[in-house]
């Protein structure tokens, strides 16, 4: 729907605005201001933006293991033989891989769930990687080369503890050792607000689920 102050602009700048108002915490001030920003810019700035927006579109696909983001058939810690292959961190989103890394708290792998269980929201079991993750920690069993920890790193959040709830369960079903990330992590908040050292904490305290 237009709004009045819409009709103050340009179609393409009024365009611009709504397309930047969609991403996460920008308002339609917020929105107005970047959109300005841009324009104001030398053509060659905003192209180069628009060109790294495509070219990540383009390029990024997930991991063919672990759901990460990759460039290629497998992510930067896929691709990584020098990481214990015998422990595995689950957690809900890419951007959670990065937060995690950043601590040095974690030297082994990941599994991507590519969000969290919000049954409010018609997101089930269905619409995460959770077959091809228990998948995963069988075929590593069957293989020689079983996984001797799964440690559960999802959002301490009460989706979080949902979908951790419902991924151990599918894990110890296959007789997996599956652990939660515990002490140092504040009830309610994102991997992303909590700082590093908090994450190397719940790494260490880390409890059986």
């Amino acid at each position: 729907m237009v709004g009045e102050d819409d009709r103050l602009y340009p179609p393409s700048v009024a365009r611009l605005i709504a397309e930047l108002g969609k991403l996460p915490g920008i308002g339609k001030r917020s929105a107005e201001r970047l959109a300005f920003h841009l324009l104001a810019n030398p053509r060659a700035e905003a192209m180069a933006l628009a060109l790294a927006i495509r070219d990540a579109k383009r390029n990024l696909r997930a991991c063919g293991r672990c759901f990460n983001v990759a460039e290629g058939e497998l992510c930067g810690v896929c691709s990584d033989l020098s990481r214990d292959q015998g422990i595995l961190c689950v957690v809900e989103l890419p951007r959670d891989v990065i937060f995690l890394e950043k601590t040095g708290a974690f030297r082994g792998l990941y599994h991507v769930l590519q969000g969290r269980l919000s049954p409010l929201d018609g997101i089930g079991p269905e619409r995460l990687r959770v077959t091809e993750l228990v998948r995963r920690v069988r075929e590593a069993a069957a293989g020689g080369v079983p996984f001797r920890e799964v440690v559960l790193g999802t959002n301490p959040t009460a989706e979080g503890d949902v979908t951790a709830t419902y991924v151990a369960n599918e894990l110890k079903a296959v007789g997996a050792r599956v652990t939660r990330l515990a002490r140092g992590l504040s009830s309610g908040i994102d991997l992303e607000s909590a700082a590093p050292s908090s994450l190397g904490f719940a790494f260490e305290g880390r409890r059986e689920a």
